[in-house]
């Protein structure tokens, strides 16, 4: 089966947008059901930096799913504070419905075996709940939607796997059943990891660009994102092992691209990086 992975530029009106990239990816009524909870895994380091899915297209990620009884936006706590405290970036759009869910605190927990080691992995995130990532596009070398992963870790110290995040990323994405929709938020385009914590102006570090990347193969959407991010796919440890491993498509000539001209956004991608290069120098 080939990967599909849409590509969709907008304007204002994101929620249109988000819907016509799933109408590419041929939609998700098989996720949108009554019968199934959906746990959005947001990703946020440290909310001061502004390196996060934005409200708005957090807001049509939400939407999508309708039929839903119960959407959870999803973090865990780390150093720079609780889930909770991190997730009320998206706090305009809870409801009876979406509800913040801070993965550390839940006591209901099915133990697994990742990074070599046994881990207590939220019962939440497993199926048949349906599970979505979504991060920012970013030249980032641990990528973003499968590194998204790493905040299931339940564990606030979590420093002891980076040097096996390689492994401990693909162990996850199989314990829980892979991921069913990836979407990454290119509304702004980092030319790095994300901008440091005390950064005054986070604009020196990113590029509006308004750009949607989505697909079911999550790690297709992640060959996509990495190449208009101007990285090489094949040099990323943590998806050059999610390939080895079938958990998705990482040759970019056997994934079908659609909607926005490829060519033409990665050639925008590109001035965007050489205008950040330029205004990092100048700062």
């Amino acid at each position: 089966m080939v990967a599909t992975v849409a590509i969709v530029e907008f304007d204002k009106d994101v929620q249109h947008s988000f819907r016509k990239a799933l109408e590419l990816i041929g939609g998700i009524d098989d996720l949108n059901t009554s019968n199934r909870s959906v746990v959005v895994k947001v990703g946020v380091f440290d909310p001061k930096a502004g390196n996060h899915t934005t409200v708005s297209v957090a807001d049509a990620i939400t939407r999508s799913f309708s039929k839903a009884p119960r959407i959870f936006l999803a973090e865990s706590d780390n150093y720079r504070g609780t889930g909770f405290e991190r997730l009320q970036i998206w706090k305009e759009l809870f409801s009876d419905v979406i509800v913040p869910f801070n993965l550390s605190e839940d006591v209901e927990t099915r133990t697994v075996i990742v990074g070599g080691e046994k881990m207590k992995l939220p019962h939440m995130l497993f199926k048949p709940n349906v599970f979505v990532s979504t991060h920012i596009l970013r030249t980032y070398e641990r990528g973003s939607i499968i590194k998204n992963l790493f905040g299931l870790v339940p564990d606030r110290k979590k420093a002891r796997f980076h040097k096996k995040l390689d492994k401990l990323l693909p162990d996850i994405y199989e314990a829980i059943g892979g991921i069913d929709l990836a979407v990454l938020d290119g509304t702004y385009f980092y030319g790095s990891a994300g901008p440091p914590p005390q950064i005054q102006d986070i604009n020196k570090y990113r590029v509006t660009m308004n750009t949607l990347v989505i697909g079911r193969d999550a790690v297709a959407v992640e060959t996509v994102g990495a190449v208009l991010a101007g990285m090489k796919p094949e040099k990323m440890p943590i998806l050059r092992e999610a390939v080895k491993r079938g958990l998705g498509e990482g040759k970019l000539e056997n994934i079908e691209i659609l909607g926005s001209s490829f060519e033409s956004v990665k050639e925008k991608f590109s001035s965007a990086a050489k205008a950040l290069k330029r205004a990092k120098k100048e700062a």
